[in-house]
């Protein structure tokens, strides 16, 4: 059953923060959501950016439709657990698996997989998203954290949250650099006419974004960068690099109509996502504030195509 809630705004601030303020149980993220999905009115009329800016005296109606209740049976998917402890789990997510439940994706998650192996995730995400903190995309492989613990999962959201967490990913892009080093960074919200997708948006529009990026090392017309995350937003590093010509390999969502030479192509036929993996993270133990870090190195396929263009000679 649906619930709805109608609020007064008593100060000028951003629509979500308002909504998650003032309805505890639900976060940032799913207020985010439910404005992006038509289901809040500011005076009368829908509103669907989370930015919006409010003024006192206007009033908020928020309709928070039922939970898609879905079956989480725990599955064997033999993942690769690369720490464990009472209150957390990194995990080396590979790429092709999607990371918590969904509309399309009800079995074969990260989520299912966690379930098989571990009994005491926290409950905070709710029933379709237990001790997830963070997410990467489905093609998108590497280092991930999940919470055991209610308190593990509040202080490592607030340490992305407070932009403290150390993320790399290795980015293996078309194109090469004329600097070594640089960034990225301006407004990035979804496309109007392909919701899926993210694009540079106007200031205001959707949600700052930064990313620092190096070379790592010049190849046969393309470039393994390295990319450090200031901010964590929906498809960042994947649209940040298209911005600068320099689209994945691998990734047909933001490839800008270019089309990779023969040799490239042929280097990834049988690659079915985009060469983006998340190297390295660290962060700050919640219980003993010990800093942490993990690597993994970049999966077999990625690693291929990497050797592949090492053995092109122009």
């Amino acid at each position: 059953m649906e619930e709805q809630h109608e609020l007064t705004v008593l100060k000028r601030e951003r629509l979500d923060r308002l909504i998650s303020r003032n309805i505890p149980e639900l976060s940032r993220s799913r207020a985010k959501a439910l404005i992006e999905g038509g289901h809040v009115r500011v005076d009368g009329v829908v509103r669907t950016s989370a930015s919006t800016k409010l003024q006192s005296g206007q009033g908020v109606h928020v309709v928070i439709p039922p939970l898609e209740q879905l079956s989480l049976i725990p599955e064997d998917l033999n993942l690769e657990i690369v720490y464990e402890d009472a209150d957390l789990v990194v995990v080396n997510k590979r790429a092709g698996m999607v990371v918590h439940p969904s509309k399309g994706h009800d079995s074969g998650t990260l989520v299912h997989g966690l379930l098989h192996c571990i009994t005491d995730l926290s409950g905070i995400g709710g029933t379709e998203r237990p001790g997830i903190v963070h997410r990467l995309d489905k093609g998108t492989s590497g280092v991930m954290v999940v919470a055991k613990s209610d308190m593990a999962h509040q202080a490592l959201k607030d340490q992305f949250f407070e932009h403290s967490v150390t993320r790399e990913y290795w980015a293996l892009v078309l194109g090469v650099p004329d600097l070594n080093a640089g960034q990225v960074e301006g407004w990035l919200g979804r496309k109007e006419n392909d919701r899926l997708r993210f694009a540079p948006v106007a200031e205001g529009e959707g949600r700052w974004a930064r990313t620092h990026w190096k070379v790592v090392e010049r190849l046969h017309r393309s470039t393994l960068i390295a990319c450090r995350l200031e901010t964590g937003r929906t498809h960042q590093v994947r649209v940040h690099l298209a911005s600068r010509n320099w689209p994945l390999l691998g990734d047909p969502m933001y490839r800008n109509r270019q089309t990779p030479p023969p040799a490239i192509q042929r280097l990834l036929k049988d690659v079915d996502h985009q060469l983006l993996h998340a190297r390295l993270l660290a962060f700050d133990h919640p219980r003993t504030g010990e800093r942490m870090s993990f690597e993994r190195p970049v999966p077999e396929d990625y690693q291929g195509v990497l050797d592949g263009l090492r053995a092109h000679q122009d």
